[in-house]
């Protein structure tokens, strides 16, 4: 039986390769992507890392038995780079049309005569071909074990979703009154679209809490939610719906005894758990899937990677790292979102306050080239607290961070809007792709350009972007 496959393209690459296809003269052109592949408990993924467009006259010329082709000499030597970098090669064509797109007879008879060979040549790995509209793909994919794959739908991840598939889906979609309000804004496909979506939220805390809130609300249909810590008391005044029996208060009060205290903390409710509650409150249909763990375990990983946006809410580097990683390795887009609220250190009075809101995508805003990722903190959440201390790194009673809830509002609701206009097309095409920084000490805003290192290794081209499931994931074993 043939299974779906979902690809998934960054816009730049999308939009180089259908200007390619589409100059205006209404001919067939060729192409070819080199694709990571990556499995998920949802079937396999592809994952397009590099683009190579087939030069008319040199490298596609009139065919044999069909109308073009792309001439053997190209052919192989792609296929053999796919092979030595461990990637799907994928032979790409257009027909005409817009939104339906099928390969024609000749194509598929082209395909039982020349795959098995790309197969022989890519020792192991699939080999495939797409073939577009103007707005539609379909794909053919091969697997050595005799396997194959249908692509039914391409994914464009870049200011906003756009999801290619072989035909229009002409099916009427219903929203409902629950959602009446809001799908006066972007639409019954729009609250569809909502509620086949998919997304993580790392770190359950302040802001954590506040989207699972407010996502959960929009009718968003299934989270992977990621969190190793308990409610305690000081976190009440910022975890919606958080209450005393979460925390223990009586319990883990000042003045217990120690067993008592720690037995209180034991029990106390699980961060995810409640998290899952305020989901559960607003939308009952909703499907949750719970780590009691740091974000640094296979099996978060695994989960991430059927993602369509990442939250990236805890406040760690090693989390922050990692991250970063998976959002250009899978081309997976993403938030990374933090508050920060800085006193005096002799008179203790507030100096600085801002709140931000850091888009995190294939086509942009890496973490590492914006120095969001610090090696000495890197180095610092890698050792024993108890060495750290021991070398004098950190103090032995150093306070937790200010933070309180209507702060985090400002960075919670900035990302939640984002990902809504994201998915929904809402987004402006030139809309602004860096970080925001609300300043609300002097009620200011400021824009944060990103800056792109082309020798990083998460998003310059000879890095991990698009590689899916042959490359190492940092921090994981």
């Amino acid at each position: 039986m043939t299974r779906n496959c979902e690809l998934r393209i960054a816009q730049p690459m999308f939009d180089d390769l259908t200007a390619h296809l589409f100059p205006g003269d209404g001919d067939e052109h060729g192409a070819v992507i080199q694709a990571g592949l990556l499995e998920t408990p949802d079937g396999p993924v592809l994952t397009a890392r590099t683009l190579v467009l087939a030069k008319e006259g040199e490298d596609w010329v009139p065919g044999n038995r069909g109308y073009r082709m792309m001439l053997a000499r190209f052919v192989a030597g792609q296929a053999r780079r796919c092979r030595d970098e461990k990637l799907v090669y994928l032979a790409v064509h257009n027909h005409g049309g817009r939104e339906s797109v099928a390969f024609s007879a000749v194509d598929l008879e082209s395909h039982e005569r020349g795959f098995p060979a790309l197969l022989d040549l890519v020792e192991g790995l699939p080999v495939g071909s797409l073939v577009f509209a103007r707005d539609a793909v379909a794909g053919d994919i091969w697997f050595p074990d005799g396997a194959r794959l249908k692509v039914d739908q391409m994914v464009v991840v870049g200011p906003r979703r756009r999801v290619l598939t072989p035909a229009a889906d002409r099916r009427r979609t219903m929203a409902g009154a629950r959602y009446d309000r809001q799908v006066r804004l972007f639409g019954a496909n729009g609250q569809t679209i909502l509620a086949g979506s998919r997304v993580a939220i790392v770190g359950l805390g302040g802001v954590g809490s506040l989207l699972a809130e407010l996502l959960g609300r929009l009718g968003v249909g299934s989270f992977v939610l990621v969190d190793p810590d308990r409610v305690q008391p000081s976190n009440l005044p910022r975890l919606v719906d958080a209450t005393d029996w979460d925390a223990m208060t009586w319990m883990v009060a000042d003045g217990r005894p120690q067993w008592i205290r720690r037995l209180g903390a034991a029990l106390a409710t699980r961060k995810i758990d409640l998290a899952a509650r305020v989901i559960r409150r607003a939308n009952g249909k909703a499907h949750i899937e719970r780590h009691f763990s740091s974000m640094e375990e296979r099996a978060v990983v695994e989960d991430l990677k059927t993602c369509d946006y990442i939250f990236m809410a805890a406040d760690g580097h090693r989390a922050r790292r990692l991250f970063n990683a998976l959002v250009h390795q899978f081309l997976i887009p993403g938030v990374q979102l933090g508050t920060r609220i800085q006193p005096d250190p002799v008179s203790g009075a507030i100096v600085n306050v801002h709140t931000a809101a850091r888009l995190v995508t294939p086509a942009g805003g890496c973490l590492l080239c914006n120095q969001a990722v610090s090696p000495t903190r890197l180095r610092e959440e890698s050792v024993p607290r108890s060495m750290l201390v021991a070398q004098r790194y950190v103090d032995g009673d150093d306070a937790s961070a200010p933070s309180v809830i209507t702060l985090n509002a400002l960075s919670a609701s900035q990302a939640a809007n984002d990902f809504l206009f994201y998915m929904t097309g809402l987004t402006a095409p030139d809309a602004f792709q860096g970080t925001i920084q609300a300043r609300p000490l002097d009620r200011r805003v400021r824009l944060v350009e990103p800056r792109s290192d082309p020798d990083c290794p998460d998003c310059g081209p000879e890095g991990r972007r698009g590689r899916g499931d042959h490359a190492p994931i940092p921090l994981i074993d």
